[in-house]
């Protein structure tokens, strides 16, 4: 089964884009985030005609909003608002044979890491932290977490660790709960058990750059998690199992993230 994620930064925008991989990858499934649009406005005509039926969306209007798309029906649907702010930055569905799957899009934190005087910094780490103390029950489970979690955890998950030691996404404070996440849910980040460091890894290049592959000033925010039911699943396949789909940064219109797969043999 070959699952990927993608934040979009608009589903309606770059339907074009969905479908292109869609076609050329042929995930199982893939989630997307930042679909930046309410349930019944998405896309599902040319999701279902590139051979997709099943679909689970958390949307709402010009911001934010998750979805998942499938080849394989859900046996369950599910949503959750953190923080008690209604921002749809979750979904979550089980297929047949009760593997889990959980997408999520982390508040990206504004520009400025001092939760005192930015409110976006202070949800954020509120958001990981209620998110550290939320996934007891799925470590027994077969479930895999995946999504634009906005935080680049290692040296070598950004173009220079000294330089954005102060930069949201790569403070120390966002990494030490995104670990704490990681180890209270007993999660196995796939990408570094697959491709270990000090190779870099990157998946959301800036806009600002004129030519992001020659200034090549990455920073790994996506991610693919899995329980440790899944761990001889997902490392089975090796390295080749794992792709971070960059060719998608220079497609026409496209995301400032690309998208990233794993084929988990279940």
């Amino acid at each position: 089964m070959k699952i990927a994620t993608w934040n979009i930064n608009s589903v309606r925008l770059r339907i074009a884009l969905v479908e292109r991989f869609l076609r050329e990858e042929k995930p199982d499934i893939l989630c997307l985030q930042e679909i930046k649009c309410v349930n019944d406005q998405f896309p599902a005509k040319a999701i279902h005609k590139a051979g997709y039926e099943h679909i689970a969306i958390h949307g709402q209007k010009g911001y934010h909003g998750v979805a998942i798309i499938s080849k394989h029906p859900f046996t369950e649907e599910k949503a959750h608002q953190f923080c008690k702010k209604d921002d749809t930055r979750h979904i979550s569905v089980k297929l047949q044979g009760g593997l889990q799957v959980h997408n999520f899009y982390v508040p990206s934190g504004g520009d400025e890491p001092n939760p005192k005087v930015n409110e976006k910094f202070s949800h954020k780490l509120a958001f990981l932290k209620e998110m550290a103390g939320w996934f007891p029950a799925e470590i027994a489970k077969k479930s895999i977490l995946v999504g634009d979690l906005n935080v680049a955890p290692s040296e070598n998950d950004v173009w220079s660790h000294k330089q954005l030691l102060k930069v949201v996404s790569h403070t120390p404070v966002e990494v030490d709960h995104l670990q704490d996440v990681v180890d209270k849910g007993k999660w196995l980040d796939i990408a570094r058990a697959l491709v270990p460091e000090p190779e870099k890894l990157y998946t959301w290049w800036s806009y600002r750059a004129k030519d992001w592959r020659t200034s090549n000033r990455g920073r790994r925010l996506d991610h693919i998690w899995v329980t440790p039911a899944l761990k001889k699943a997902a490392l089975a396949g090796g390295k080749s199992a794992y792709a971070i789909h960059d060719d998608a940064r220079g497609w026409e219109k496209a995301s400032d993230h690309v998208p990233v797969s794993l084929v988990l043999n279940v």
